[in-house]
């Protein structure tokens, strides 16, 4: 059965598909010795021979984790300052895992980590629109108008955010608690979208990715994801 070349990088945990795809067209793939730079390209999984970088690239087993990130960590496998990175709380022969989507330094919860490229490119480009929730609290009392602001739509930097639910847990003078929803997933969104209205994220957790929760799982741990759970990631697609 023919496979798009870039697929097929994608699914041997290679990289992300359009990570592959920049693989490809920057010359440093090669099919049966040749080197290929044409995206779309079909192969032969069973006959034709793919190669990285002059090293052949076999398809391994897939495999998903889901971690709950904690503050102070970057979702990276290298950092150049040698700030921690979420590698450093799996097992070392998962170094091969690419985050599915992001948190920043500052923010925590749950994180899946894949070498699968095709279920990365599902659950992160914004046109399968996976929900993802948080809890966000911030600095200062928020309203119920507040509420109906992120979800009409705001602006930051000349971007438009929204969050497509927002219900307020509880609020004071001094802080605020939000349990947000998006369905996006643009850079620093959620704390963007709170800069927009004026109000300081002074702390944010991702608990809910689709259907999966990340639930009792301590900070600094993973599991595996089940194959019911996968399949309803998918599902929801």
């Amino acid at each position: 059965m023919l496979m798009r070349l870039q697929k097929y990088l994608a699914s041997a945990g290679v990289a992300s598909r359009r990570a592959a795809e920049e693989l490809i067209v920057s010359g440093r793939v090669s099919v049966n010795g040749q080197v290929c730079t044409v995206l779309g390209t079909k192969i032969d999984p069973d006959k034709d021979e793919v190669a990285v970088d002059g090293l052949e690239v076999k398809p391994k087993k897939k495999v998903y984790v889901a971690l709950h990130k904690p503050p102070g960590y970057i979702c990276t496998r290298k950092d150049p300052e040698s700030r921690k990175t979420i590698h450093e709380l799996l097992p070392p022969e998962w170094s091969n895992l690419y985050t599915v989507g992001r948190l920043d330094r500052a923010s925590e919860g749950l994180i899946f980590l894949t070498n699968d490229g095709d279920f990365c490119l599902k659950l992160t480009h914004p046109r399968y629109g996976v929900v993802k929730t948080y809890i966000v609290t911030v600095a200062g009392r928020i309203e119920k108008t507040h509420l109906e602001k992120i979800c009409k739509g705001v602006y930051h930097s000349g971007e438009r955010l929204r969050a497509i639910k927002a219900v307020l847990i509880s609020a004071n003078n001094t802080n605020s608690i939000v349990e947000v929803e998006l369905n996006e997933g643009k850079n620093r969104e959620v704390r963007r979208i709170f800069e927009a209205i004026g109000f300081k994220v002074k702390r944010l957790v991702r608990t809910k990715i689709g259907q999966i929760k990340l639930g009792e799982l301590p900070p600094g741990k993973w599991r595996k994801l089940t194959e019911t759970e996968i399949k309803t990631l998918l599902n929801e697609i």
